[in-house]
């Protein structure tokens, strides 16, 4: 990752962000003067700000810093070649204005000039946005979308579960898995017991089979319960509303359901068409989905980290060690980017089924009295180091060549599985 000093840049703007308007500190390098001012937050007052420090500066690099990694700001600024985006985590600059205005004041323009303070004083520890390329940022997007639209149909899955139990808790045996289209299609054919108890046998089963459930014995024994099935309340003050209400949830269900389909066949197309997706396809456990989250937590910028650890740290893997006097404590990493440090640690869980070294280090950690969580992210931490390696190198991963590996060194871990 290249390095900058203030000396590589004619000025040095620090923008506070809001909905309507952002506020600007500009400092032209090296004069001592500072200039406020306010653009609209709109795409024309955006361009007009941004090519006119092109001809303020020609020829010359502008340093901006936001508080933003992302988002719409970014989006518009980040295709101006004469301009480089750092980015600032808010909380420094909320501690830094806590420090020089003990009266706990903010101000938007007065903020706008901490950040080029911060950006004069510490450039080099700043985080430049370096864009990768437009099919890598579209993949990112589209799995971190992904991401998302499954999180919202866990909380969907868990308000219709509450609902069906207040009137209808049968379905919820029928059905193992709510989030098929065969539940969905079920619950919004037959919204209540006493709809599905009047269904005749074979409708109940041309049901079935036109949705690809096969299974003679499964189907048989849904029917039989069905027709053994007891209404939990006759009560139509309970039954009524919560029947309109599960109708509501499963038509939302549904659409999230397809969604999710369809963002699934965008990341397939997306993913295919990455030279390193042989590297992040090798890795055990990866799948169809966590390994193009892995290939976008890389990127295709092999210049972007020095080394492993510049990685783990990133991502909030590597955990932080604090000491004050004779006492030293182990914590959690509190600032990082959350879906990815999301993406090592769910891989890594993933990881144990597939990859005999992995499993072996989740036992060897479990019979020191190490708490599953912690465990698991231990492993992510290795597992960063191995892949950053294959990545690198351009290498997909070999388990058995790291098996080898670990038995030259006389790994402790290989005689645990072993002796295990």
């Amino acid at each position: 990752m290249k390095v900058y000093s203030v000396d590589n840049f004619a000025a040095l703007i620090g923008i506070d962000w809001a909905d309507k308007k952002h506020d600007i500190c500009e400092h032209p390098n090296p004069s001592e003067k500072y200039y406020y001012s306010i653009i609209k937050n709109k795409p024309e007052a955006l361009h007009e700000w941004a090519m006119s420090l092109k001809q303020r500066y020609p020829n010359q690099k502008v340093a901006v810093v936001c508080e933003l990694k992302k988002g719409p700001l970014i989006y518009a600024l980040a295709k101006y070649d004469h301009l480089v985006l750092f980015t600032i985590n808010p909380s420094i600059v909320a501690k830094y204005r806590k420090a020089f205005t003990p009266s706990g004041a903010k101000d938007d323009p007065s903020d706008a000039l901490i950040q080029v303070e911060i950006l004069t004083l510490h450039m080099q520890k700043l985080n430049v946005i370096e864009p990768e390329s437009a099919a890598m940022r579209s993949l990112s997007q589209l799995v971190e979308y992904r991401r998302s639209l499954v999180q919202d149909s866990v909380n969907l899955s868990n308000k219709i579960t509450a609902t069906l139990k207040n009137h209808y808790p049968q379905a919820l045996e029928w059905f193992k898995e709510k989030d098929t289209f065969i539940f969905c299609d079920f619950i919004s054919k037959w919204p209540c017991l006493a709809r599905v108890k009047r269904a005749k046998k074979q409708t109940l089963l041309d049901f079935f089979n036109s949705h690809n459930s096969h299974y003679a014995h499964v189907n048989e024994a849904r029917i039989l319960s069905i027709k053994n099935a007891m209404s939990l309340t006759d009560d139509l003050g309970v039954i009524e509303p919560n029947q309109q209400l599960i109708e509501v949830l499963i038509a939302q269900f549904k659409v999230l359901l397809k969604g999710i389909e369809t963002l699934d066949k965008a990341i397939k197309k997306a993913y295919k068409a990455q030279g390193d997706k042989v590297i992040f396809d090798s890795l055990p456990g990866a799948g169809p989905q966590l390994a193009p989250r892995l290939l976008v937590a890389f990127g295709n910028n092999r210049n972007r980290y020095n080394d492993a650890s510049e990685l783990q740290k990133y991502a909030g893997i590597a955990p932080v060690i604090e000491r004050s006097g004779k006492k030293m404590w182990t914590h959690w990493r509190y600032s990082c980017p959350t879906f990815l440090r999301q993406t090592f640690v769910e891989w890594a869980g993933f990881s144990i089924r597939y990859s005999f070294w992995a499993k072996a280090y989740y036992e060897q950690q479990k019979s020191k009295g190490k708490p599953h969580n912690s465990i698991i992210r231990s492993l992510a931490f290795k597992w960063i180091r191995i892949v950053f390696k294959c990545w690198k190198t351009n290498t997909p991963y070999d388990e058995s060549k790291y098996l080898e590996a670990l038995k030259r060194r006389g790994s402790p871990l290989l005689k645990f599985a072993l002796n295990g």
